[in-house]
């Protein structure tokens, strides 16, 4: 545009130049002054052309170098935006994978928990009912008492008793002891221990009156004396029972023993 403009300024001036240098006034000039004019004149003309072509180059060059660094820039922008996203996904993975371990670390305690209060719910003493009274126990003294229980029962005396004197020395404050104590006078008395199982059967009445084997001990009691022949202690021990235990099933046996033994 700038290049246009320069040429039809300068052949606005030649024309000038021409009207001028008319027939009127051809003598004013000669031919080498023409041929400077004319020199100057394409001099100027060049001149303002390779002005007019170094701006357009320039300016050329000028969007070029904005449109390639706004490319560049567009293209550092979309690779942040990307790296960006990637790094939210990891984000988002670990934070999932956080929430997951961190699940599966409470319900790993939950189910430890749950398991030691079993365990200890297993090894704490609980209450029972035994012949009459209620009392705590531990898992291992109830085992051991029903495991010599059991033996007796089968009927190896020998065995069971054995079984029972060392569950009275383990288990000295055991709520089982009136009845580990009949059940070791009816194992003696069941091998014709008479003498060791009158002392077992009169501990236990000495020591727990008020269990409900007590008149039952002293009925066996009775029955070791008259095995040994002692009918006057034997009798004396079937009196005290229908006297202590009047209402008593071993009150009414005894009653018919004593009349059997006069």
């Amino acid at each position: 545009m700038l290049l246009a403009r320069s040429l039809l300024r300068a052949g606005l001036l030649s024309a000038s130049l021409l009207c001028v240098a008319g027939p009127s006034s051809a003598g004013l000039f000669d031919d080498e002054e023409a041929r400077r004019a004319i020199l100057d004149l394409r001099q100027k003309i060049e001149t303002l052309r390779a002005e007019s072509e170094q701006r357009t180059g320039d300016l050329q060059k000028l969007n070029a170098d904005d449109s390639s660094q706004l490319r560049r820039s567009l293209v550092e922008l979309q690779n942040q935006l990307e790296a960006g996203r990637a790094d939210n996904a990891r984000l988002r993975g670990q934070v999932e994978q956080l929430a997951k371990d961190l699940a599966d670390t409470q319900r790993k305690q939950k189910d430890t928990v749950q398991m030691l209060e079993d365990r200890l719910r297993k090894l704490e003493p609980t209450k029972i009912s035994w012949e009459g009274r209620e009392f705590f126990v531990e898992v291992a003294e109830k085992r051991d008492f029903d495991a010599a229980l059991a033996v007796f029962r089968k009927g190896d005396f020998a065995v069971s008793e054995a079984l029972f004197s060392d569950f009275l020395i383990r288990y000295t404050g055991s709520g089982y002891r009136p009845s580990a104590l009949f059940w070791i006078g009816s194992a003696q008395y069941a091998t014709k221990d008479y003498k060791g199982a009158q002392a077992n059967f009169r501990l236990l009445v000495q020591q727990s009156p008020d269990h409900v084997r007590a008149p039952e001990a002293l009925l066996a009691l009775a029955n070791c004396q008259i095995e040994l022949k002692d009918m006057r202690a034997g009798r004396k021990t079937l009196e005290e029972l229908m006297a202590s235990y009047p209402t008593s099933e071993a009150a009414s046996a005894a009653k018919d023993r004593l009349a059997r033994l006069k």
